[in-house]
């Protein structure tokens, strides 16, 4: 999955639930040749580059994660005016998309136009529903801000002067937050309790007595070379002093507002159903997510169809190792047996980065195109370990200063088994979201929305398929690392039936976390982790196995209708070559390839 604090910044700024690049908008790429084109579309590409521009003044942490530095001494401003102002914005940019005549457009600037609409109509659609409300979750919010830093690049004195204005900044950006709380708890728009409870203690980590162990100071422990020497020791200095009397008394007094104020006002239930216009918001983020029409009952039964397929298969495994006992018992043996664990954050660490290079070589057996932007494996920050998932995936920069990144969770070493490691891996790096990422922003002549989007049944989707890779590429010649690909596609198909069965179907949570336990072997730190993530982010978890099976089924329509003609690795490469779309475009796309082919 993408960064949590990535989707997290979205709400908190009533922005679309997308990584800040996509929901920012669009523009013509930089560096793209000049290309003639018709009135119709300069004018819709100077739309694209009007909405790019917009998003980034509008949204400067989207713009520091894009490499754009023009804004990195401020926060989003979620005031109610300027959420206000972003909305009209959107309501603006859609009619302005509409007065442009589709049908004069070329097939590609047509492509452009359809997925920039699907993503502005569905904009001013979630208007309605008010989630800047609700600005926390347990994965991320003004709590854990601090965790820009990882896609900051500090390569200048002008750098850490910027990280220094928005430290100052921080009271403000926390007083929008409590006002934007404080209306929720009047509108009757708050998070569940349970998973509020997690936050205190991210709140606390902010709250210290020595500036230099703040999360914010992280920047000011190494300089770079072209930061003078004689300007590090003031840099440090004033970092110390704004820690101290500015960023630790905000946030001392947000824990004392959220423990006496908002918290004992949240909601008990954790069905998205029980906030006011619930189902209407749940179904359409069911819809946003999944980029389908498919209803909660639809989905609930695929799941279900699923989770059974997927449990013969471990059956298989089980019986192949020689386990006695039964399925249950083997997750159990999975879960605890010391020989699947490693003991020592840095022996997981280590480890995540040998599989990182043992996936490497062997990309070539499924794709003729390997992006060139690299990518590096990073420990997920301390501060936020303990409350979030497995691991996920930071994008590089647009301008290509800051590479890709594969976070992995190092908290509870013992929680975290080797025979997750390689689907794991292949999901979050490469072949999955890495490829996706780097492989759009190589898009010849796509405008920057395209080149950076993110629908999530597309991008996670591919992320799942990515696993099932594994075996094109001979990744799983042990049978255990066999069971960690069916346990995390049974992952992704519990998801089916735990999302919509909390959120449609009044299951609790209690019962949601029993039925993951009962029908995959991962740990149960992560299951609980799982599945409040499920009821604090509604929706976002169904994209993945509907996305997979999307994309699978695509390729056996390719390898039948093409038969001998057909090359798992240019299907893959087309794939991709899309860049991130609603399922629907990319079914289109590689029915349009197929005949290409077909036609010789």
């Amino acid at each position: 999955m993408l960064r949590p604090l990535l989707l997290a910044a979205a709400i908190a700024a009533g922005l679309s639930c997308a990584p800040p690049a996509a929901f920012a908008a669009a523009a013509t790429a930089a560096a793209a040749p000049a290309v003639a084109r018709s009135a119709q579309a300069e004018t819709l590409h100077r739309l694209f580059d009007e909405e790019w521009e917009r998003g980034l003044r509008e949204n400067p942490e989207g713009a520091s994660y894009n490499g754009d530095k023009r804004f990195n001494d401020r926060w989003t401003d979620v005031g109610l005016a300027a959420i206000q102002a972003r909305a009209d914005g959107d309501r603006r940019a859609l009619e302005r998309l509409r007065a442009i005549d589709r049908a004069a457009l070329s097939a590609e600037d047509q492509l452009n136009y359809d997925t920039f609409a699907w993503g502005l109509e569905r904009s001013v659609q979630r208007q309605r529903f008010r989630e800047y409300l609700m600005p926390l979750s347990q994965q991320g919010g003004v709590q854990t801000a601090d965790g820009i830093v990882e896609g900051l690049a500090f390569d200048s004195a002008k750098d850490y002067r910027d990280w220094l204005a928005r430290l100052r900044a921080v009271p403000a950006m926390i007083e929008q937050n409590q006002a934007l709380m404080r209306e929720g708890v009047a509108a009757g728009l708050t998070p569940p309790r349970v998973l509020m409870e997690r936050v205190p203690a991210q709140i606390a980590k902010q709250v210290v007595d020595d500036p230099t162990r703040s999360p914010f100071y992280k920047p000011f422990a190494r300089f770079p070379d072209s930061v003078p020497a004689a300007e590090r020791a003031q840099l440090q200095e004033e970092a110390k002093r704004v820690i101290a009397q500015t960023v630790v008394p905000a946030y001392r007094g947000f824990g004392e507002f959220f423990q006496r104020d908002y918290l004992p006002k949240t909601r008990a239930g954790i069905a998205v159903s029980d906030l006011p216009d619930g189902k209407a918001y749940y179904d359409f983020l069911a819809s946003y997510y999944t980029t389908t029409d498919l209803s909660a009952e639809q989905i609930h039964q695929t799941g279900l169809k699923e989770v059974a397929r997927i449990r013969a298969e471990m059956e298989k495994i089980r019986a192949q190792v020689g386990f006695n006992g039964s399925l249950a018992e083997f997750f159990h043996y999975l879960r605890s047996d010391p020989k699947f664990f490693y003991k020592t954050p840095a022996e997981l660490l280590e480890a995540y980065q040998a599989m990182a290079k043992r996936i490497d070589p062997e990309l070539v057996k499924i794709s003729k195109i390997i992006p060139r932007q690299p990518y590096g494996v990073r420990p997920i920050p301390d501060n936020i370990a303990p409350d979030t998932t497995t691991a996920y995936y930071l994008a590089g920069a647009v301008d290509g200063s800051r590479a890709g990144f594969y976070y992995v969770n190092l908290y509870k070493p013992e929680s975290r088994p080797k025979w997750e490691m390689v689907p794991l891996s292949l999901h979050e790096a490469v072949p999955g979201h890495h490829f996706q990422f780097a492989r759009g922003l190589e898009l010849p002549d796509a405008p920057l929305f395209r080149r950076t989007g993110y629908f999530v049944a597309y991008g996670e989707g591919w992320g799942l398929y990515a696993e099932r890779l594994g075996y094109d590429m001979g990744l799983y010649d042990d049978p255990y690392d066999r069971m960690g690909q069916l346990s995390y596609d049974m992952w992704r198909a519990v998801r089916l039936v735990v999302d919509t069965g909390m959120h449609a179907k009044g299951w609790s949570r209690e019962r949601a976390i029993k039925y993951f336990m009962d029908n995959a072997p991962k740990t149960e730190q992560d299951v609980v982790n799982e599945i409040d993530r499920y009821i604090g982010t509604p929706g976002q978890a169904l994209a993945y196995k509907i996305g997979q099976l999307k994309i699978s089924e695509l390729r056996e329509r390719s390898r039948q209708a093409l038969g001998e003609k057909f090359d798992l690795r240019d299907f893959n490469d087309q794939v991709l070559a899309t860049g991130s779309v609603p399922l629907s475009v990319l079914e289109a796309r590689i029915d349009a390839w197929i005949a290409a082919q077909r036609r010789g």
